[in-house]
C-alpha cells in the first residue's frame, strides 16, 4: 500500500478540501471542463523524464529564459534528489505542462529557492520549517493560446501538495512580472528581492504562502484546486517494494463540483 495514509481525511476536511459549495463563476466551470480532460502523470525516470526535459527546453526557449544548448534539454542536479517530483501535465493524452515539487525538511533541505535564498531559508529549515517548493513550471507555447487556463490546472500540484505535505509554507521562486498571480491565487508575500536563478536568463523574486491559512478560501474561489486524500496519496505518496507507481493519475475535483 502507499504510505502516508495517516489522517488525511481529517486533515483534508480542516483545509477545506471536501467544502462543495457552488462554483462561483464562469471562469471555474471552464477550469474545471478543461481539468476533465487532463491526466497527471508523475515521471520517476526513462522516456517520461526525457519528454518533461524537452518541454522544457522547447518553453524556456521560445521565451528567452534559456539560451540554445545542443541537447535540446533543460535538466539540473535537483531533479535527482530524494525530495524531488516531477510531473507531466497532460490534455487529451497529450504532455502539454510540467511541474516540478521539492519538500524542503531538515532531513532533505536541498531545494532550488533553498539553494538561491539560502541565507533567509537555511536557518528557517533548520529551526524546523517545512515547505513545498515548485519550480521548473513551462508549458508547451504551442499550447498556450489554446489553452489559456493551463496555469491553474499545472499549479494545482502544488496546492494538493501542501494538503498532502502540511508544509509551514509553499515558496514561489517567480519573475517579478508573474508575481501578482500568486498573490492573487495564492496569497502569496514577498521574502526576497531580485536575485539571480542557475541557468536561467532573468532573475526572480522569492514569495511564500501559509497555506493552511488560506486554504478554505482558495478552495471556494478555485474549487478546480480541490482533490480527495486518495487522489493526493496517488500523487505524492511513497510506494512500497515492488509496487508500480500508477501511470496516470485522473484530477477528482470534478466530483466535488458534481456533489455540489
Amino acid at each position: 500500500m502507499l504510505s502516508n495514509l495517516g489522517n488525511q481525511s481529517e486533515r483534508a476536511v480542516r483545509l477545506g478540501v471536501f467544502d462543495t459549495t457552488p462554483m462561483p463563476s464562469n471562469f471555474a466551470r471552464n477550469v474545471m471542463d478543461l481539468l476533465a480532460r487532463t491526466e497527471y502523470r508523475r515521471a520517476e525516470g526513462g522516456e517520461d523524464l526525457e519528454a518533461i526535459y524537452r518541454l522544457r527546453y522547447k518553453s524556456y526557449l521560445a521565451s528567452g529564459m534559456v539560451s540554445p544548448n545542443r541537447d535540446r534539454i533543460v535538466a539540473d542536479a535537483f531533479d535527482e534528489l530524494p525530495n524531488a517530483m516531477c510531473f507531466g501535465i497532460h490534455i487529451d493524452g497529450e504532455l502539454v505542462s510540467t511541474l516540478r515539487l521539492h519538500h524542503v525538511t531538515r532531513e532533505h533541505a536541498a531545494s532550488p529557492s533553498a539553494k538561491v535564498f539560502a541565507d533567509l531559508l537555511q536557518p528557517r529549515i533548520d529551526a524546523g520549517e517545512t515547505f513545498i517548493d515548485p519550480s521548473r513550471f513551462a508549458a508547451d507555447p504551442d499550447m498556450t493560446a489554446q489553452y489559456p487556463y493551463l496555469p491553474y490546472i499545472t499549479l494545482r500540484l502544488a496546492a494538493m501538495a501542501c494538503v498532502y505535505f502540511e508544509p509551514d509554507y509553499c515558496l514561489s521562486t517567480v519573475r517579478p512580472d508573474h508575481a501578482p498571480f500568486y498573490r492573487r491565487v495564492f496569497g502569496s508575500s514577498p521574502v526576497a528581492d531580485l536575485r539571480p536563478f542557475p541557468d536561467l536568463n532573468y532573475e526572480v523574486v522569492l514569495f511564500q504562502a501559509h497555506y493552511s491559512s488560506v486554504a478554505a478560501g482558495i478552495g471556494q474561489r478555485y474549487p478546480f484546486f480541490k482533490s480527495s486524500p486518495f487522489e493526493q496519496r496517488m500523487m505524492f505518496g511513497k510506494t512500497m517494494n515492488g509496487e508500480n507507481a500508477p501511470l496516470t493519475i485522473l484530477p477528482t475535483a470534478r466530483f466535488f463540483a458534481q456533489a455540489a
